[in-house]
This record gives structure tokens, C-alpha cells and sequence, in this order.
């Protein structure tokens, strides 16, 4: 697993030495993991607010799923193959 190194303030880091119970590294994974969660999250609202500013997003939901599986199928096995010609 990879290292990160912070720096934090010395009143924090002070705090935080009365406490040598917790694992400080699993609170700030935690807390980092979150933080990810929510910019993720905050990307697909994007991705949906850019839709419907294209005016497509209609369009894009009346699509049925098996149409849109069948041609992110055929995407992939035509990025297999130019990756196979690499």
C-alpha cells in the first residue's frame, strides 16, 4: 500500500497524541475516501447537468438498454482490436 505523508497543524498533531488509541491512518483513508465518493459524485451530476444542456438528455434515455449494450459491446471489441495491432 502506498505512503502519504501530510503536514497538519501543531495544535492538531497535538490533539491527536492524546488519542494513541486511533489509528489515524484509517480516519484519514476514510475521510479521503468519502471526499473521493462525493467528487465522483459530483462528476456525474456534471456529466447529466451537461446533457441536458446539450438537450439530448431525452434523447439518450429513450434508447433501450439492449441497443445500448449491443454498442458499448461494439466499442470495446473495436478497441480490443486496434490494441492488439500495438
Amino acid at each position: 500500500m502506498p505512503n502519504l505523508t501530510i503536514s497538519i497543524p501543531k495544535d492538531v498533531y497535538d490533539k491527536m497524541k492524546k488519542h494513541p488509541e486511533i489509528r489515524w491512518s484509517v480516519v484519514i483513508g476514510r475521510f479521503l475516501r468519502e471526499y473521493l465518493r462525493k467528487l465522483e459524485a459530483r462528476h456525474e451530476v456534471s456529466a447529466r447537468e451537461l446533457l441536458e444542456e446539450l438537450g439530448i438528455e431525452k434523447e439518450l434515455e429513450s434508447i433501450p438498454d439492449d441497443v445500448a449494450i449491443a454498442y458499448g459491446l461494439g466499442m470495446v471489441e473495436k478497441r480490443a482490436k486496434r490494441a492488439i495491432r500495438y
